[in-house]
């Protein structure tokens, strides 16, 4: 177990130092051994700290220091909003999740909404959002234990546009099909994502996915 030390804060030059651990700074170099020092929320300082003083000192002999682990799929979109601490998650050390790996977060209507009821109904979530940029409002307004960045899900928007048929999308689908996805880069997603082992994923066309990607490629996706 890591010990513990209060210092007093008077003179102090850190808020937080963690001593003696072997430090994974995630460059792909050797482990180190040394002190990290955290000032308002940002590492400020990072070598032998010998002498340095900080309000709360932690001996990590023994242990690794690392960044936060970065959990490229993860589906916690809704979770966080049911337990915003996402313990599960941060007891782990992870402190981002990538999420929208087919399916996304938005966009929703509500024949999606309606697919959702029950599980919404079962966990006291209240859905305000239509559009990922109004999921973000949501999430920033009640907060997070961890970073969160998402994709917009190919396979959403089929859902969206067409549902669960297996058939490729008229013209006029595609077009509404490629503005959400638009729409979702500009709100924030970092690209579009699909999953085609599942449905109604699997129903799409190399063709169908070509000019999703287009759309997100504009947008640096």
């Amino acid at each position: 177990m890591t010990a513990l030390t209060s210092v007093s804060s008077k003179g102090s030059e850190y808020d937080l130092i963690i001593k003696n651990g072997r430090v994974i700074d995630g460059s792909g170099r050797p482990a180190f051994t040394a002190d990290v020092a955290i000032k308002d929320d940002r590492i400020a300082r990072i070598g032998n700290l010998r002498g340095a003083r900080a309000k709360r000192v932690i001996d990590a002999r023994g242990q690794v220091v690392a960044p936060g682990f970065i959990d490229m799929l993860g589906q916690s979109e809704q979770f966080v909003l049911i337990d915003p601490r996402a313990m599960s998650k941060v007891m782990m050390g992870v402190t981002t999740e990538i999420t929208g790996e087919g399916e996304s977060i938005a966009p929703l209507n509500d024949r999606i909404l309606k697919e959702q009821e029950d599980f919404n109904r079962r966990f006291n979530l209240t859905v305000d959002w239509r559009t990922l940029g109004e999921y973000f409002q949501r999430l920033d307004k009640q907060g997070a234990g961890v970073n969160l960045g998402t994709f917009v899900g190919a396979t959403q928007v089929r859902e969206y546009v067409i549902g669960y048929d297996d058939r490729p999308p008229t013209p006029a689908e595609l077009e509404q099909m490629k503005k959400l996805v638009a729409d979702a880069m500009k709100d924030g997603a970092l690209g579009v994502s699909t999953s085609l082992q599942y449905v109604p994923a699997r129903f799409a066309k190399t063709d169908e996915i070509v000019e999703l990607a287009k759309v997100a490629h504009q947008y640096g996706g």
